[in-house]
């Protein structure tokens, strides 16, 4: 069921993509050129809308301000927790594999947080959770495995570092924690993500059983105030990674993944 359910996750990354949409948009178009023109040009024109639309920073960052409305912080500074779990797509991976070093990409946040809370003894242990989704050869190791080295290099204490490296999606990362933290005995529980995906995880969760405290970061709904509505390639980016997680979330809920 897991390697099935990982590939139907990739599949469903490709299909709630705008620009998949306005591809077989055109395609249609191009099907129906000669016997209906008047429905192919409805059908390219609808295809361009759909990469204008969700080519506008408005349209992403309210995508992005949705998902991040029900991500609501319970963080407690005092005591210390007794482990702060750092969930992984931090790591851009076909960047390491070009440059051999190590590449972060904008959820840079979740770990550069909780380096803090290890340093500020606000957190006892950190449990880095993230495997190897497809593994491929020239690939780096576990990402829980790459980021202990970089908590090492932040000076973080390697006895204070615990790694997760069995889970492939933010289901797996919050069965695989589940049981460790059960192992350990630990209570108090402080989850780091990103502000847009903390619903979906902060369900996974729960649904494993666990009730941790949240702390977000990487917000990405930004303030309404200096918005641009001319399209742009990079706003095109951002509405798919937010219809991404948008679609997953639903997915995850029908599943029983996340409560």
């Amino acid at each position: 069921m897991r390697p099935v359910f990982l590939v139907l996750s990739k599949v469903l990354d490709l299909i709630v993509a705008p620009l998949t949409w306005a591809i077989l948009l055109a395609v249609l178009a191009l099907l129906c050129q000669r016997r209906s023109p008047g429905r192919a040009r409805l059908l390219l024109a609808l295809g361009i809308l759909v990469l204008l639309v969700f080519s506008l920073e408005p349209v992403s960052r309210g995508l992005f301000a949705g998902l991040e409305s029900g991500a609501k912080d319970s963080y407690r500074p005092d005591p210390p927790y007794d482990v702060v779990v750092v969930l992984g797509g931090v790591i851009d991976t076909g960047a390491m594999r070009r440059s051999g070093q190590l590449e972060l990409n904008d959820a840079v946040d979740r770990i550069s947080q909780a380096a803090i809370l290890l340093r500020t003894g606000k957190a006892r242990m950190a449990l880095l959770s993230g495997g190897v989704v497809f593994p491929k050869p020239g690939d780096p190791p576990s990402e829980a495995v790459v980021l202990a080295g970089w908590f090492r290099d932040q000076g973080i204490e390697p006895d204070r570092l615990l790694l997760e490296e069995k889970s492939r999606n933010t289901r797996e990362n919050a069965t695989e924690s589940a049981a460790i933290i059960a192992a350990r005995g630990w209570k108090r529980v402080l989850l780091v993500t990103s502000a847009w995906h903390a619903p979906r995880a902060l369900g996974c969760f729960r649904a494993a059983g666990l009730s941790p405290d949240l702390l977000t970061v990487d917000h990405r709904a930004g303030s309404p105030g200096s918005l641009s509505w001319l399209p742009r390639a990079g706003s095109l980016s951002a509405s798919t990674d937010a219809l991404r997680e948008l679609f997953g979330g639903l997915v995850y809920r029908v599943m029983g993944y996340a409560t």
